[in-house]
């Protein structure tokens, strides 16, 4: 076990790279496992979450080689097991999203519950409708989830709800089911297109990449290819954030900015102005942070909804920031009833806040914040505590650090980089 323990308080300076989109790697892979073909992915954060899915590749058969810093060739030809390790999964939540690509593979698999935050609950039955539609018989039991197929079978679907996860599942069968696959209401995050043209380079024939309708014609085989997986546009967010409230400039390298436009109209709305310059994004320094209110004075909102509108996992981000600007912001969190928890901490360190309900917080800065001993509860908020205790005067530390780690991949080293004062030291 690790600790962060942080001088609040400087401000930084410098260029930073942005890490592989943690949430684009997991499904791809997931979807290596519908070829006995090499598959070479570069851009591959090396954080917990990536890990434990290689591993719960190497348990089914399939073998995997580090070739660079980022760069990790795999190879599923001798997959022939269909049971997934209880333990692996439970450390996980994206274990859930072998369901698809077991039963393109194998006709067959046996998944225990997925682990992963604990942010309010995480409903599967997108995924299981959908899989059942294409052909699936999906049996619920205590302790995992039973699933076969005779074989699968095109069909033309409408999710239940915009799931992220349940969209890369579907997506993944349909690309190996007989037939043509049309699906409506489907979530088409950034992450979601990179996997699509992931297998789109593998054979897949896939239509309406970046809507909410996909078209999508099965084929009896893929075969193995190489693809870069995207920038985090998460940690730019976070990233932005966190120069906004210490007051630095910082260059945010290799950006794509069509995944930031929401992002940056939420953060002007908090006072924080960037500019994207030669494909960087760049935070001017020392920034008069003053919320802007909507009209007629009224006092805004931000609240999250499915892309393209302002993600959930920033939403936590973006809280933290308004305790530094100046002015009241009522933020909604319409997706998790427990992602606001994590302002307990934030109230305890000097921000005013009221707790409104699960779902909704007010927030009225700008307040001055102090180093507290704090622990991360998941991977989000593990982060905005991070960027509250840079910006606070004082010493914080940050227990249960293998959150951040789970989404932010060496992000002490990226900072210390850039002048912060953190170190990572051994729980006693």
């Amino acid at each position: 076990m690790e600790k962060f323990v942080i001088e609040g308080g400087h401000q930084l300076a410098g260029s930073i790279r942005p890490g592989g989109s943690k949430n684009e790697a997991l499904p791809c892979l997931a979807a290596t496992l519908l070829t006995d073909e090499e598959i070479t992915l570069k851009n591959v954060p090396r954080i917990n979450d990536v890990m434990v899915m290689l591993e719960v590749m190497q348990d089914l058969g399939g073998t995997h080689e580090w070739v660079g810093e980022n760069t990790v060739k795999i190879q599923n030809k001798n997959v022939e097991k269909t049971e997934l390790d209880r333990g692996l999964c439970r450390r996980v939540r994206a274990s859930i999203l072998f369901a698809g690509s077991m039963l393109g593979r194998m006709q067959n698999c046996e998944l225990p519950p997925p682990g992963g935050d604990v942010i309010g609950r995480r409903r599967l039955d997108t995924h299981f409708l959908a899989l059942e539609e294409l052909g699936a018989t999906i049996e619920v039991l205590p302790d995992r989830f039973s699933m076969s197929t005779p074989k699968l079978v095109g069909s033309n679907l409408f999710l239940d709800e915009a799931s992220v996860t349940g969209t890369e599942n579907t997506i993944m069968a349909a690309a190996v089911a007989q037939g043509t696959t049309t699906i409506r209401n489907a979530a088409c995050e950034p992450h979601v297109q990179g996997l699509c043209r992931m297998l789109v380079n593998m054979g897949a024939r896939i239509h309406g990449i970046g809507t909410n309708i996909l078209t999508i014609e099965g084929t009896k085989g893929l075969w193995g290819c190489e693809h870069t997986i995207g920038p985090d546009y998460l940690e730019v967010g976070s990233l932005a954030g966190l120069a906004a409230v210490t007051g630095s400039e910082l260059t945010i390298e290799d950006v794509v900015a069509g995944d930031l436009r929401m992002i940056r109209m939420t953060l002007d709305k908090l006072g924080v102005h960037t500019k994207i310059e030669n494909g960087n994004l760049v935070v001017p320094a020392d920034q008069p942070l003053t919320v802007e209110n909507d009209l007629n004075n009224a006092i805004p909102k931000i609240d999250d909804a499915p892309w393209p509108a302002f993600p959930t996992d920033l939403m936590s981000i973006a809280i933290t920031v308004a305790t530094q600007s100046e002015g009241t912001v009522l933020f909604f969190e319409k997706m998790f009833e427990g992602r606001m928890f994590f302002v307990d901490s934030l109230i305890a360190m000097g921000a005013r806040i009221v707790f409104c309900d699960p779902h909704r917080v007010v927030v009225v800065g700008p307040s001055q914040l102090y180093g507290s001993t704090l622990e991360s509860p998941d991977v989000r908020a593990g982060m905005a505590l991070l960027i509250a205790a840079l910006c606070a005067q004082g010493e914080s530390t940050i227990y249960n650090i293998h959150h951040i780690d789970r989404g932010y991949e060496k992000i002490d080293e990226k900072l210390a980089a850039l002048g912060a004062k953190i170190e990572r030291q051994p729980v006693d």
